[in-house]
């Protein structure tokens, strides 16, 4: 063939020639063709420069360059995840929220006695051995059975204790036998000053049923505390072993807690609310609940144009050991939402008018990566026991709720039933006060995990509440107005009103502006993406292709090189066996196809005649000498027929 000659010269200079660029055989070889060929102008100084203290003088400026903009760029990575927070109000005509009221005593005192008796006598009981408190001619307008009750084996078992200077000893306060305190003893209100001597605290124990010398000593400074935190403890037992239905029979219905209502300068009765039961405060009321699908609304702010309701409390029908304050307690939240009453509820006082004036937001939180919300809270592994919308203290009741009954075996008495589980009393589950205080001592100290599970929800709505008090019904007013109130409802209360029993509520806008907070990525990607070219281009000179070469050379081409010097060598090695178990010398062949590097030749191209020529001989082979001219070689006209482009210049000398 007329090219023969030619491609055997090309392949001859391609395995004698170095090989440079992408498939340089060494990484030091890479990066000095990186730095004689990219466009960032540091690099290539570097290697081209002359003089150490020149060439050390742009390593410094180099690296400095990339130090910068590794930390401009980290900075603009984290400003991408920050949002900005927008503030927009808005005048038009609001919903009006759902309102929940509340009597602060759950249930009449007068149709419970049958069921506290005995706990009442020994509540009692330990009142009158350690303060020397007797009934006799008290104010108290109610009588309980005679105290010649020994009590039930529960109450004798978790008695109310005197504790002397925290000693391991302790009186019993129902029989004045002494007690030794076995296990941990935790001191729940050391802040306030107790009533009686300094030395005696007040507590009760609780053991493990199933493990005796598993105890807890829980004492407090106030015997008030000390006495309303156990008769809640035995309380709760009792109400959980009632039946719901005879639950709301036994506290207050619309027509006993409700007097007058109006709502937007229109009347309003017991239709407009809704009743939902509360263990802890029995029946409640919500107005506006939007159960029958319809939200009330108002267009026009001020007390006149709210709800006002008058509410009868009846004080005199107040358990005298389970709550220590007369009123109400209320709350305003949205009508997807729960009423936790027992935690944001707002109490209201008897004989006064309540004014709570109210400011409406609506805010809005971006969620991942900007924040760490939900949105639905479908993403939480914990399941909802209240049916309304996600909210964080749904999440962490329901939370305690399952580890309650993962860990004692049945649920605690404030919080919704979870499926297939029953509400904790002494007579099935001896063990739950135990159990309660020592899960709930881990749920307070974040033990259980519920904190770190449990998200805040993204979106959500809030009432400002701005609250003020007035003496109510005044003096000129309050003789007729009782009266008028009391024919109003003489036939079913059959007595005079007294003011102490009458609460006066008005919940009201005070004014249509609807804030809306909402937040905003401070940054889009696009922004992003031109502060890092910014970036580069400030401090390296470099553009996206830039980063491409750099993507490339250092990761892929070294990549590349580093396996390919690891497959030669295993090659090699599996060659070296080969022969040393056939016995076969290398041959020169093998030797000549290896090729070497010559470092005459630093040019990229293809191998040339001019590149040839340049290219110095082995040490080993002999000097060059003239041969006899053999004139049937000059005739190349049959094996090229146009004089190649790179000979013109050797022509020319």
């Amino acid at each position: 063939a007329a090219t023969a000659p030619g491609k055997k010269i090309t392949a001859r200079l391609k395995r004698t020639l170095p090989v440079r660029g992408p498939q340089a055989p060494t990484v030091s070889e890479l990066m000095r063709w990186y730095c004689l060929n990219t466009n960032t102008h540091g690099c290539r100084r570097i290697v081209v420069s002359r003089g150490r203290l020149r060439r050390l003088l742009w390593i410094v400026l180099t690296l400095s360059a990339v130090g910068l903009i590794l930390w401009q760029c980290a900075e603009l990575l984290m400003n991408y995840y920050s949002a900005s927070v927008s503030v927009t109000v808005q005048f038009q005509k609001l919903p009006f929220p759902a309102v929940t009221i509340c009597n602060i005593n759950p249930y009449k005192y007068s149709a419970m006695k049958e069921y506290l008796s005995e706990l009442d006598k020994e509540t009692k009981k330990a009142l009158e051995t350690f303060y020397g408190f007797s009934e006799g001619k008290s104010k108290v307008r109610r009588s309980v059975d005679e105290w010649n009750s020994t009590g039930s084996d529960f109450f004798q078992q978790i008695p109310l204790l005197k504790v002397e200077d925290f000693s391991r000893t302790a009186t019993d306060l129902r029989s004045g036998q002494k007690r030794k305190i076995e296990g941990s003893v935790f001191h729940k209100d050391s802040s306030i000053v107790n009533s009686g001597d300094s030395n005696d605290i007040i507590g009760f124990q609780l053991c493990d049923a199933n493990n005796s010398s598993e105890c807890a000593l829980y004492t407090f400074s106030s015997g008030v505390n000390a006495i309303q935190e156990w008769y809640k403890l035995h309380y709760m037992n009792i109400m959980a072993q009632i039946p719901l239905e005879t639950k709301e029979k036994l506290s207050y219905s619309a027509d006993d807690l409700l007097l007058t209502c109006f709502f937007d300068g229109l009347s309003c009765d017991k239709r407009h609310f809704t009743r939902f039961h509360h263990p802890l405060h029995g029946n409640c009321y919500t107005f506006n609940s939007g159960e029958n699908g319809t939200i009330l609304s108002t267009s026009t702010g001020g007390s006149e144009y709210g709800l006002q309701v008058v509410l009868y409390i009846d004080e005199a029908d107040y358990n005298p050991f389970l709550v220590t304050s007369t009123g109400a307690k209320i709350i305003v939240h949205d009508q997807n939402e729960y009423p936790f009453i027992e935690d944001i509820g707002t109490e209201i006082e008897t004989a006064a008018a309540t004014s709570i004036g109210m400011h409406f937001t609506r805010s809005r939180k971006l969620s991942q990566p900007y924040s760490d919300c939900t949105e639905t809270g479908a993403d939480i592994p914990v399941e909802n026991l209240y049916n309304k919308s996600y909210s964080l203290q749904i999440c962490l009741h329901s939370c305690f709720q399952k580890a309650m009954v993962d860990s004692c075996g049945c649920a605690q008495y404030a919080q919704p039933l979870p499926p297939g589980a029953e509400y904790c009393n002494y007579k099935k589950n001896p063990n739950w006060m135990y159990c309660y205080y020592r899960l709930h001592e881990k749920f307070v100290k974040e033990q259980l995990g519920c904190q770190q599970i449990c998200k805040d929800a993204c979106s959500f709505k809030e009432w400002a509440l701005t609250t003020s008090i007035a003496q109510w019904p005044s003096t000129v007013s309050e003789d007729w107005m009782l009266r008028v109130l009391s024919w109003d409802k003489g036939q079913k209360l059959n007595k005079k009103l007294n003011k102490t029993d009458l609460a006066n509520l008005m919940v009201f806008y005070k004014d249509l502006n609807e804030r809306f907070i909402s937040e905003n990525p401070a940054n889009t990607l696009v922004i992003l993406l031109s502060n890092f070219g910014g970036q580069l281009g400030l401090w390296m000179s470099c553009s996206v292709v830039c980063v491409i070469e750099i993507v490339e050379v250092f990761f892929i081409d070294s990549l590349s090189i580093v396996m390919r010097r690891q497959w030669q060598k295993a090659k090699k090695w599996w060659n070296n066996r080969e022969r040393g178990s056939s016995g076969k010398a290398p041959q020169a062949s093998d030797l000549e196809r290896q090729g070497h590097d010559n470092p005459a030749c630093i040019d990229e191209d293809l191998p040339t005649f001019t590149t040839a020529l340049r290219l110095p001989l082995p040490h080993d082979s002999p000097l060059p000498r003239t041969p006899p001219p053999n004139y049937s070689t000059l005739r190349l006209e049959t094996a090229f027929t146009e004089q190649l482009p790179d000979t013109l210049e050797l022509g020319q000398h």
